[in-house]
């Protein structure tokens, strides 16, 4: 996103001038248009359909016309405007406008015809308001006109009202009154009479207090349900642990335990058992002891039943191992004895409040069969009555509507004379020309944008060239461009720092240490030579030997950057009459040798394709550490896709707003096709971008040069060449 913000800020300066030009053309011709249209003035009344003021205009329009809810109906308003517009209303509205017009004033010139052209009658939106407008050259006139058909319509709709309201008056008075009043009779007589039938007083009375006593019983067999199941689980409880199967054993189980004879039977036979238990123990069974204590044991025994179904209701028999000797069997027995006689009580009880509620229920399910008809007749009452009471109420309002004057529009809003024009708008005007200028001068700068084929930024030649991206130099000072020992270009860091960046990306990119690089561009002016000299200082500075070979024979500039005569140079070796070692030419910058141009020839592609150009490359690459070959550019000769042949790769030049996107294009595409490497593309001359990427920020930079020996080591190759060098001079 950001990258196209940068992009969009660039196209918008270049193109600033145009675009600018454009947008002034645009808005110039509006302010020409505002200064010689004429002024129109514009004036408006509003009017409101007053729904509660013409209640009986309303009854009697639905006695006659369709309602404004049926489908394909009338509108209020849209009959409102459409009437505003009839000759009627309009010629009302010129005799109250202008009663007394003299024949040369502009306003006895106005005709019906006139006044319908200019008028405008607008509904506003979701209300009841007509918006009454006229457009004149005349102020004064554009405000008399809206005025005067809003009170004409006022008169005309008080004249119409008066009329509907007699009209509706005498038919309320004569038909309709009577006819209500008969009905509410009717309904009234009706409903007496069936309440009298029925014994109904008031229905709401007699419900609520059927609820209320329904609600109670209902509470009442709640709880007599909950007391006995109460009853049964303490009944359950003490069945289980008395073992008692009926009441009435129950009961001669407590009876027998209680009574005083039976106790001192139960001791006596007590006794007997633990005699004859005892005689068991001594003699045996036939003896005579112990048939006597058998005999006398079983004749206390018979006594005892016979008395224990003495006791027992209705002398039933009752077994002697049921009787509840101790007290605790007594008092369980006797609670569950007490707990029956609740129980069925409780049992009683519940189904009399049952049948209670039985008959509550069907009372009141008989209420609501009762009540549908009264509520018939009791509807028909309030039907008659409410419409004998609206009817008495319309009598009332036609009445005072016949006597006063009542209308159902009046003016909300009067029309004041406008002090400024309403046409031309000059907001408008000025608002729509400064959008049509922005959208022109859009356009402007894209088609400018398309017909321009140059490169324009850094990113954009990467894209177009699919190339590796070395780096962006800056666009140098004039005082820089010719070099000069510790001044200028070497003792300015922000100046510095782009070439030595160049110069780490092809030294980090390269899988083998570059020898021989050549540097061309596609056409003249792209500052590829500016470059050679820069880029081959810097690799001196980082102690690197370095030799500039300056093979463009057609427009040399390399000894003119570095104050140097022209020959001996490269032509010279090439035609033997000197070695390199001899023709090089030392620079003011340590580790830093040009071979210049030497004397230029009538041919210089002759030279430059021989096997003596391809040796002297090869020597060089030997005796140096980086060699650096300046070339004329690819469109003018073939000179640099020849000698990139022969070196480890080639550099191309760009200048934004310079170099030419299908030049470009089609110079690459040629290197590619002809298998001459390439090792990436450097953009030249960048003044804005280079800035925002290489801002040092230091007061005081100290000179490079102090550093040298930090960066490279020269090899024992080098340290050769370097005392061949010494002997030399």
């Amino acid at each position: 996103m950001d990258k196209g913000i940068s992009y969009l800020l660039g196209v918008l300066k270049r193109r600033s001038l145009p675009a600018l030009a454009t947008f002034a053309a645009v808005i110039g011709g509006a302010i020409a248009y505002l200064a010689v249209t004429p002024r129109q003035y514009e004036a408006s009344a509003r009017l409101i359909l007053d729904d509660k003021g013409v209640s009986v205009s309303d009854l009697g329009r639905n006695l006659t016309q369709l309602s404004s809810g049926t489908s394909g109906g009338a509108s209020p308003l849209a009959d409102q405007a459409e009437l505003i517009k009839s000759q009627r209303v309009l010629k009302r509205a010129l005799t109250k406008a202008f009663p007394s017009n003299n024949g040369n004033s502009p306003q006895s010139k106005l005709t019906i015809k006139d006044l319908s052209q200019g008028l405008r009658v607008k509904i506003i939106p979701a209300t009841n308001i007509l918006e009454v407008s006229y457009q004149s050259k005349d102020p004064v006139l554009a405000a008399q006109v809206p005025n005067a058909v809003s009170q004409a319509m006022v008169d005309e709709s008080q004249e119409a009202i008066r009329r509907e309201a007699a009209s509706v008056g005498k038919f309320l008075a004569t038909e309709a009154l009577p006819e209500a009043r008969a009905r509410l009779k009717d309904a009234d007589a009706d409903e007496t009479n069936y309440r009298h039938k029925n014994g109904i007083v008031s229905f709401d009375q007699q419900s609520s207090s059927l609820v209320n006593s329904l609600a109670a019983v209902q509470n009442q067999e709640r709880t007599l349900s909950a007391q006995l199941q109460e009853a049964q689980a303490r009944d359950a409880s003490l069945r289980k642990v008395t073992d008692a199967k009926a009441l009435n054993s129950a009961y001669a189980t407590v009876r027998g335990g209680q009574d005083e004879q039976l106790k001192a039977l139960r001791n006596r036979l007590t006794e007997a058992e633990t005699k004859l238990i005892e005689a068991r123990v001594h003699y045996t069974e036939d003896h005579p002891v112990v048939q006597g204590l058998i005999s006398q044991r079983d004749s206390l025994r018979k006594l005892y039943i016979e008395q224990l179904n003495r006791v027992s209701p209705g002398n039933q028999g009752v077994s002697p191992s049921t009787v509840a000797g101790d007290q605790i069997s007594q008092d369980l027995t006797s609670k569950l004895i007490v707990n029956e006689i609740e129980r069925s009580a409780i049992e009683n009880q519940l189904k009399a409040v049952q049948a209670q509620q039985v008959t509550l229920q069907a009372q009141l399910s008989q209420l609501p069969l009762k009540q549908q008809p009264l509520t018939e007749l009791t509807r028909k009452h309030q039907e008659a009555s409410d419409i004998l009471k609206l009817l008495q109420g319309k009598y009332e309002e036609a009445r005072i509507a016949e006597a006063q004057q009542v209308g159902n529009i009046r003016i909300i809003e009067a029309s004041q004379i406008p002090t400024l024009p309403t046409s031309p708008k000059r907001t408008a005007v000025l608002a729509v020309a400064t959008a049509f200028g922005t959208i022109l001068a859009t356009g402007v700068v894209l088609l400018l944008e398309l017909m321009d084929n140059t490169l324009h930024d850094a990113s954009e030649a990467e894209e177009l060239l699919n190339l590796p991206f070395l780096g962006v130099l800056p666009k140098l000072p004039a005082k820089t461009l010719i070099l000069e020992p510790s001044e200028g270009f070497l003792d300015n860091v922000s100046l510095v720092e782009p070439y030595r960046m160049l110069f780490k990306t092809l030294e980090f990119r390269s899988p083998a240490q570059l020898r021989l690089i050549v540097v061309s561009s596609t056409i003249s002016g792209e500052g590829k030579s500016v470059i050679v000299s820069h880029l081959a200082a810097v690799s001196a500075m980082l102690s690197w030997r370095t030799l500039i070979i300056d093979a463009d024979l057609r427009r040399p500039v390399q000894h003119t950057l570095f104050n140097l005569t022209p020959k001996p140079g490269i032509t010279d070796v090439l035609d033997n009459n000197r070695s390199l070692v001899e023709a090089v030419q030392p620079t003011d910058i340590e580790n830093l040798d040009v071979l210049t141009c030497g004397e230029l020839q009538s041919r210089p592609s002759q030279l430059l394709e021989s096997i003596a150009m391809k040796s002297l490359m090869e020597e060089a690459a030997q005796e140096y550490d980086l060699v650096i070959v300046d070339t004329s550019p690819l469109s003018a000769s073939a000179d640099a896709s020849c000698l990139g042949r022969h070196s480890d790769g080639m550099i191309l030049v760009t200048r934004p707003g310079f170099t030419l996107k299908e030049v470009l294009s089609r110079a690459v595409s040629e290197l590619t096709q002809n298998r001459i490497p390439i090792l990436g593309v450097v953009v030249n001359g960048m003044t804005s971008s280079t800035e925002q990427y290489y801002r040092y920020p230091v007061d005081s930079p100290q000179p490079i040069k102090r550093l040298v020996g930090l960066n490279h080591t020269p090899s024992g190759r080098e340290q050769g060449a370097g005392s061949r060098e010494q002997g030399k001079n």
